[in-house]
């Protein structure tokens, strides 16, 4: 569950010596006293920050939301992600000594705003893996080729005039579009913000209501593995964009042609859940348990024909399994087939802290609402370990 943010809480959580550097370097509040300061007692602060103006208070609250979103185990590891590439990939130099440095704070919050203040370079990837880490519904396509990803600028230009030409022609929208490439360990991260229809909203302005029109954007986040060849699509709107967007990566970033679709799309194979579930994991990554809730039969013989099986399986991990056998007797299981699956896990994902509650289901053929966060990266793994996610057929060289 997400944070609610406040700027007390920040001002709480966040060290004076930060917030006095932090101001400092704004050259706001030279009046206020940080050494008079109490830790962890910011009203003080709160009351000559309201005193501010408006336009700066705006512009270093979007600051403070980063800051406080990222101060935690999730922020920590999008901060060391980024930080990794910049360091070894960019500037060629061992990434030991960062993560010692970065080991050494505090807590969280110390690191996210010291990251924020020495390492700027740093901090748009990780908020931006964040973000992403923090979606569901990814889409998932199997079979491109294993090449490079291209992140030149041209590749981008390509990318950002097909999304807009797309989105313009199809749906009146997507005017302007950037695409901001990423790459995080062995993933390729692209970032596409097209300009969404104009809103006109109510806003106050000083100190009156007004009606002011602007121009928002949505975004499309693509991230595609060289490795297996696959590329995982978020976007919220019409599933008929899922293939375009699909051949636009291909052709721009790939410099490859969208192969055909396959004869079997299936990236998650469902059908043996029928029978049971026996989750595979390595004991030491953290996933305690994994247990089937809630199962989706569709009918072989009539489209829209389905059957859902919910039980409580909080106390009997095995309760689907039972009402399905109970079902059975009435109905012929081989003209079902499973089209989706349900289950609750349960991970450990700090030590220091009890094992969190993961709810997540996978549907026939490609969709999974896992997120890209530690226990989802945890998860996904587990999928792949018992069969759900199937395996691409080995002998297929990578190219270069």
């Amino acid at each position: 569950m997400a944070r609610q943010y406040n700027i007390k809480k920040f001002f709480r959580a966040a060290p004076n010596v930060l917030l006095a550097s932090y101001f400092k370097k704004r050259k706001a509040l030279a009046d206020f006293d940080f050494k008079t300061l109490k830790e962890g007692n910011p009203d003080p602060l709160v009351a000559a920050w309201l005193e501010l103006p408006d336009k700066q208070r705006a512009k270093m609250e979007a600051q403070f939301q980063e800051i406080y979103a990222l101060s935690c185990q999730q922020g920590v590891k999008a901060i060391t992600d980024e930080a990794r590439y910049w360091i070894e990939k960019v500037d060629g130099e061992p990434f030991e000594p960062f993560m010692d440095w970065i080991a050494g704070l505090k807590n969280d919050a110390d690191r996210a705003f010291q990251t924020f203040l020495k390492y700027p370079k740093y901090w748009k990837g990780a908020t931006n893996f964040f973000h992403a880490d923090s979606l569901s519904w990814w889409r998932k396509r199997k079979g491109l080729p294993k090449v490079a990803a291209q992140c030149d600028d041209d590749s981008l230009d390509k990318l950002s005039d097909k999304i807009i030409h797309y989105y313009h022609y199809e749906e009146g929208k997507g005017t302007n579009c950037t695409v901001e490439p990423f790459r995080r360990n062995d993933l390729d991260y692209f970032f596409a913000y097209p300009e969404d229809y104009s809103q006109r909203g109510i806003e106050w302005v000083k100190d009156e209501i007004k009606p002011r029109p602007h121009n928002p954007i949505f975004e499309v986040i693509f991230v595609y593995s060289k490795t297996y060849g696959t590329l995982d699509i978020n976007y919220k709107g019409d599933r008929k964009a899922l293939k375009h967007l699909q051949r636009f990566f291909c052709e721009a970033i790939l410099k490859a042609e969208l192969p055909p679709e396959p004869k079997d799309t299936r990236v998650y194979e469902l059908n043996p859940l029928l029978e049971g579930f026996t989750p595979q994991f390595d004991p030491s990554s953290g996933i305690e348990e994994v247990h089937v809730t809630k199962m989706r039969l569709s009918s072989c013989l009539k489209q829209g024909d389905r059957i859902n099986l919910e039980a409580d399986s909080e106390e009997n991990p095995n309760a689907v399994y039972e009402l399905k056998e109970k079902v059975a007797k009435g109905l012929p299981m081989k003209y079902f087939n499973v089209s989706r699956i349900d289950f609750h896990a349960s991970v450990v994902v700090d030590v220091s802290k009890p094992p969190i509650p993961v709810k997540f289901h996978v549907t026939h053929p490609n969709s999974c609402n896992l997120k890209y966060d530690d226990a989802g990266r945890l998860l996904r793994e587990m999928l792949k370990k018992s069969k759900i996610e199937r395996k691409e057929p080995e002998g297929e060289e990578d190219n270069d």
